[in-house]
Order: C-alpha cells, then structure tokens, then sequence
C-alpha cells in the first residue's frame, strides 16, 4: 500500500505543471476531469473546446510569420510591383477592427491574438510599398498616424458602439480590398510580388477561424467576417494557382 500510494503521490506531482499547462491555454477543469479523472476521451464538447483553442493557438505562432515571406519577397526584389496599397491598407483596416473589436469585448487572446501580429507585418508591407515608390516621408507618416489612431481606439474616450461599428465595416473592407488586389493582378496578367506562402497561409487560417470565433466567443458578426475573409482570400488564392508560370516582364534601362 505504501509503495502504491508512493506511485501515486509521484504520478500527481508529475502531472501538477502538466495540469497547469492545459488549463492554462488548452482546457477548463471540467473537461480536464473528463479527460483525465473520467478517461472519457470522446467527450464531444470538451474535444470542441480543445480543438478551438489548439487551432487557436496554431494560429497565433503561424501569424508570427505568415506575410514574413511576402516581406522578404518585397525586400529580396526591392519593388513592391503589382501589389496594391489600397488593398493592404483596407486589409490594415479590417485587422485593427478585429483587434479592437476582440480587446473591447474581452474575448481569450486565442480568438484573436493573430490581428496583432498580422496588424505589424502589414503595416510593414504598407510602409515598403511606399518606400519602393520613392514615398519613404509618406510611409513614416502612415505608421506614425496609425499609431495615434490606435492608442485613440483602444481609450477609454472611444465608445463600444464606434468600436463595432469598426467591426461591422470589415466585411466590406476586406471585400472591396481583396477585389482591388484580384482586379490589379488580372489587369497585369500575373501576380507580381504576392506571395503563393503568405496567401495560402491567410487563406487556411481565416478558413480555421470560422470555428474558433464560433467555440470561443459565440459571436456572429467575427464569424461572418471570417466567412468572407476565407472567400476573398479563396480568389488570390485561384489567380495564384492560374499565374503561377507567368512572371512579370522585365524592365530595361530605357523603360
């Protein structure tokens, strides 16, 4: 018995950290005991709640570096060509209502926390865009203005219903912005500098995102967005696949 209960008291003390881990980021206690007091593995909403927070989760270390490669490939070319700025700037817009809208309403950083990574990487993007178009001044401003306007946004002086307002408008700027890139690749007759790695990525996770901001904040309106995001991406996705071979005419000194 004292031999048994040794085994058990060092079989509790490794799964303490462990225990903390899951609840932390993975799981609540009751589905914690479901998994591992009950050992009832198939427990249909637990495994919903697991599997949101691990895509989740997956999502935020991905957003990390989904448009690094269409930063290296901006910065490896040294020409922003064929993308449009008002594209990325409509797309910047869209993110920062999502992360504002996500912040005000206290949703778990695993429904949203890839806006804020997605949010610093295009405003890189828009800044290159304007420095490969000899605008650098114009760029430095840009970020300096969103920075006002998103302290602005994030106060206390801003009012919920501005915020989803914000949320609201998404839909349409994130249409309007992905037709914009659709239209410009399609007059060109390619893709120009997008990167196949940076859209496939946002296309998979606005895809993953339907189910998460369903699980994880029940709200309608994030869902929709999402719903949307994953079609217009779904179409840049499609003029890749069609572009793939057709590279962009090179420029000669006279041009």
């Amino acid at each position: 018995m004292a031999a048994a209960d040794a085994a058990l008291e060092r079989g509790s003390s490794f799964m303490d950290p462990l225990r903390g881990l899951l609840l932390t980021y993975l799981m609540p206690e009751s589905c914690y005991d479901e998994f591992f007091l009950n050992f009832n593995f198939l427990h249909v909403p637990c495994l919903k709640v697991v599997i949101s927070k691990g895509l989740g989760i997956g999502i935020i270390l991905g957003s990390v570096l989904v448009k690094l490669p269409q930063i290296l490939k901006l910065v490896g070319a040294s020409s922003a060509e064929g993308l449009s700025l008002k594209s990325v700037l409509l797309e910047l817009v869209a993110i920062t209502g999502t992360m504002a809208y996500s912040i005000i309403n206290q949703f778990p950083f695993s429904a949203w926390g890839e806006a804020l990574f997605l949010m610093l990487q295009t405003l890189i993007i828009a800044f290159l865009i304007l420095h490969y178009n000899q605008r650098s001044s114009t760029g430095v401003l840009l970020v300096l203005l969103y920075g006002v306007v998103l302290a602005v946004l994030l106060s206390p002086i801003t009012p919920p219903s501005l915020i989803t307002t914000l949320q609201a408008s998404n839909m349409p700027a994130v249409v309007i912005g992905r037709l914009i890139q659709a239209v410009t690749n399609f007059q060109n007759g390619h893709t120009g500098q997008l990167s196949a790695v940076s859209a496939f990525l946002l296309f998979s996770g606005s895809l993953a995102r339907i189910f998460t901001s369903m699980q994880e904040t029940g709200d309608s309106l994030m869902a929709v967005t999402y719903m949307v995001s994953s079609l217009c991406n779904g179409i840049l996705v499609l003029q890749l696949l069609y572009y793939w071979n057709t590279q962009p005419p090179t420029k000669t000194k006279a041009d």
